[in-house]
């Protein structure tokens, strides 16, 4: 049987893969809700060979519509603002001290 943990992982990465190929939420919201219907429509699958095989078509459909270049927070790495605006190092020398 297939773990909810991987069903989950599949429809968590199949919302965010869509969300990399819209552009703006409105245009997005309409796939989400189909992709939430394709999951629902085989949630009463039982048998453990159609759920590997639902499972291995759902990560080779990721696979193949993989965006060349995904969104990326613009702070996190890899993204445009990453390591922005960080603090200065501290270049003085150490004050001197008398024993």
């Amino acid at each position: 049987m297939a773990s909810k943990q991987t069903v989950s992982s599949l429809y968590r990465r199949s919302l965010k893969l869509s969300l990399d190929w819209a552009v703006h939420r409105y245009i997005w919201r309409p796939q989400a809700i189909y992709i939430r219907s394709l999951f629902e429509a085989k949630k009463g699958v039982r048998e453990p060979r159609q759920q590997r095989a639902l499972i291995q078509e759902a990560e080779s459909l990721i696979e193949k519509w993989k965006h060349p270049d995904p969104y990326r927070p613009p702070t996190a790495p890899g993204g445009s603002k990453y390591e922005r605006n960080i603090p200065a190092p501290i270049l003085d020398p150490p004050p001197h001290m008398t024993l």
